[in-house]
């Protein structure tokens, strides 16, 4: 560096001296220059792992074992989120806070009952709710005082968000001592596992990673997905890394978006520790939800697709046989035939007349022909999935 030159300068210099990525291969190359997103924390996903449960076993929670039906109990867990929902609005906290807090509820309710039973003082979802909430402010550090909650709390169970509440009233204290005893409650309930992953988080490194995170209209959808399964029990059937992927999956295939495979040859779900029939299984239980008799119109609406390995329905891969090829490399192959290397006797490739898989008239071989339809060949594909993840 010539003296009188600070390094700021020099840096400014040499950026300025870059020439502009073409568009059409400048996602690959974005993809390739950016950090990997962070492997999953082997720590986190195993006491996650401990509060997944499959379909069969919510149907046999603690308020199915006592009389209520699935579905009333899955519409107060659906009420008990939208009031958390309705509170964090009024309180301004951040979506991950949320998100911690409806774990908090749907993981409570997976062992305590709803169902009032005699002798024993009623449990309402709306208390179970808040005290989620508090708990969450407080683990996620985003605290609010206890007297902004408890107003909060009184103003949307009771539908009016301009109420006035006094200090001094049975409401008031009757929110606040519930609350402050059920937390003692829900941190035994819950073991004092209060560490949640958030799929936000995972879901925008994914953006990042593959370059799409200015791609509104991609990052919208993938958000809506997280959003819509907030009010759900997603979060009690799948981990918070496959729920960012089914919401980056379901994005993709609504914007026509597709990612490239890895260095290895993964396809990106691989890539991400994710299992394709995860993701469609995610995607498969939103569904149900999206088409309701009586649910709003949504963007995702008709969501359903095949868990098998159907080749028609993975629209959100780019194999690497697709993939266009750097201009740089493309320029060295170029240089490189012009400058006359010698090319191999037919005789010594062994007698096939073709080379890579290509004919000596330019036409594609049979194993060429084989790969592109086939779509699994190279080093270590056949070991992603056992359950036909590699399809194109």
């Amino acid at each position: 560096m010539p003296p009188g030159t600070s390094s700021t300068a020099a840096a400014s210099n040499s950026h300025s001296h870059r020439q502009p990525l073409p568009l059409h291969h400048a996602a690959a190359v974005q993809s390739a220059a950016r950090e990997r997103p962070r492997p999953p924390n082997v720590v986190l996903e195993e006491a996650e792992r401990q509060w997944l449960f499959s379909q069969d076993e919510l149907l046999r929670t603690p308020s199915c074992v006592d009389g209520m039906s699935p579905d009333e109990e899955r519409e107060l867990r659906g009420k008990g989120v939208n009031f958390i929902m309705q509170v964090g609005i009024m309180l301004r906290l951040p979506q991950l806070t949320l998100w911690t807090a409806s774990v908090f509820f749907n993981r409570f309710l997976m062992r305590h009952s709803l169902k009032q039973k005699p002798g024993y003082k009623p449990l309402h979802h709306y208390q179970v709710a808040a005290t989620s909430l508090y708990l969450a402010t407080k683990v996620e550090e985003n605290c609010r005082k206890m007297k902004e909650l408890v107003i909060a709390c009184c103003r949307v169970a009771q539908k009016n968000p301009n109420l006035v509440v006094d200090e001094q009233t049975k409401d008031y204290w009757r929110w606040r001592d519930t609350i402050l005893f059920n937390e003692d409650v829900l941190l035994e309930t819950i073991c004092f596992d209060v560490t949640v992953e958030h799929p936000h988080r995972i879901l925008f490194d994914l953006l990042k990673y593959y370059g799409v995170e200015h791609n509104k209209p991609l990052r919208s959808a993938a958000w809506a997905f997280i959003n819509d399964s907030t009010v759900t029990q997603l979060c009690v059937l799948f981990s918070s890394r496959t729920i960012a992927a089914a919401a980056l999956y379901c994005g993709a295939r609504q914007c026509d978006v597709r990612f490239p495979d890895d260095d290895r040859g993964w396809p990106w779900w691989a890539a991400q520790h994710v299992h394709l029939r995860d993701i469609r299984r995610a995607c498969n239980y939103m569904a149900g939800v999206y088409d309701k008799p009586h649910a709003q119109p949504h963007i995702y609406v008709g969501l359903r697709t095949p868990e098998d390995g159907d080749a028609r329905y993975a629209k959100t891969r780019l194999m690497r046989s697709q993939t266009p090829a750097s201009p740089s490399a493309a320029a060295m192959e170029r240089g490189a035939s012009d400058q006359g290397v010698k090319r191999k006797p037919e005789h010594e490739d062994g007698g096939k007349g073709r080379s890579n898989g290509r004919s000596a008239n330019g036409d594609e071989g049979p194993d060429l022909k084989k790969l592109k339809v086939g779509g699994s060949a190279g080093e270590g594909n056949a070991d992603v999935s056992e359950e036909g993840e590699l399809e194109e």
